[in-house]
């Protein structure tokens, strides 16, 4: 089983402004962005860099002079040639000459992304868009019983979108099982950017447990589909709306089998301590965390099953500091589960 931590990046790095309460607020925020926004086409000669105020601006032939977000700027960077690092430590006046005499010509036209006055991207022919509305509707129309995570610890509720991109988390409460206690329900991760910041992509799973920091604990079944923003990128609706319906249709089989499978695994012990640890070496365990996890058993008052040793090397990897015992403790918890299976 696997722990993923995903959610948890976005929630520590965005800020209020791209969070949402609501799928219905982060969906008319998406609509909204996307009829605010325009396709220009343009050759790299005509473009003409400026200083506008303390802020450097593009003029882009006949269509007017724009200023440039973080990103388009990156963008307009590398296009010259020029570290974005070398132009932010010159002044405008000398940025604006560098660029000015770095950009290139060509015989092929750039396509930008303007919203109003602000130049959102820069591309070249071969990239395609994909909105984040037409994403997020799709999701909506599959995913209907779906709903984003409890709220983290600073109020994020796993919906985002910013000037570069777009992520949401979203659980099925209907989902739910409960077997002897332990509680495992199905979700996914969707992403995408408008920007060409990222690719556009879903990971569905099946889960036990979500902290406040959006880490989510003891997956299993973990699937991903990830599409660049190429000419075909529009068939990625279609796939992602199959990994969708698929984590939906298998929704009640799964169930009755991952609960069969736990409660076998609740119930076959493992012998005694000795037989235990002799067990979890057998698994490939090495002896150090296998004594570690039969000790850490014992004081929980649990007999030694399965399960208990699956629980017990669970939470040895969320207490480690190390990676390479998080990954082995991992690692060796599934392959014993499987053994129930």
């Amino acid at each position: 089983m696997a722990n993923l931590t995903q959610a948890s990046r976005e929630l520590f790095s965005r800020p209020p402004d791209e969070r949402f309460e609501s799928l219905d607020a982060l969906t008319e925020h998406c609509r909204s962005q996307r009829e605010l926004s325009r396709d220009r086409w343009q050759l790299p000669q005509t473009f003409r860099p400026h200083v506008h105020g303390d802020r450097l601006g593009l003029a882009l032939g006949d269509d007017g002079a724009f200023l440039m977000n973080d990103w388009s700027a990156t963008q307009l960077c590398t296009m010259a040639g020029i570290s974005k690092d070398t132009i932010n430590r010159l002044s405008p006046d000398t940025a604006c000459r560098a660029l000015q005499e770095t950009l290139p010509t060509a015989d092929k036209p750039v396509q930008l992304l303007t919203t109003e006055q602000i130049i959102r991207s820069i591309h070249g022919v071969s990239y395609t868009r994909l909105w984040n509305e037409e994403l997020l509707r799709m999701i909506r129309e599959s995913a209907t019983d779906f709903q984003p995570p409890p709220k983290g610890f600073n109020g994020a509720t796993g919906l985002y979108a910013g000037e570069q991109d777009f992520f949401v988390f979203l659980i099925d409460p209907t989902g739910w099982i409960e077997i002897e206690g332990e509680n495992f329900a199905p979700g996914f991760f969707g992403w995408n950017s408008e920007v060409g910041r990222r690719s556009v992509g879903i990971t569905t799973f099946w889960y036990e447990q979500i902290c406040g920091n959006h880490i989510v604990w003891n997956c299993h079944d973990v699937t991903s589909v990830t599409r660049k923003h190429t000419r075909n990128v529009g068939d990625a609706l279609t796939e992602i709306r199959m990994a969708i319906t698929q984590l939906v249709d298998r929704r009640d089989a799964t169930r009755d089998q991952f609960t069969a499978v736990i409660r076998k695994a609740m119930q076959e012990a493992t012998g005694d301590k000795e037989e235990t640890l002799h067990l979890l070496t057998d698994q490939g365990v090495n002896r150090q965390l296998a004594k570690k996890a039969v000790e850490l058993a014992e004081s929980r008052g649990k007999r030694f099953t399965i399960w208990s040793m699956v629980d017990a090397l669970t939470q040895l990897s969320r207490d480690s500091k190390y990676a390479a015992t998080r990954v082995e403790a991992d690692q060796r918890a599934s392959s014993l589960l499987a053994l129930a299976a």
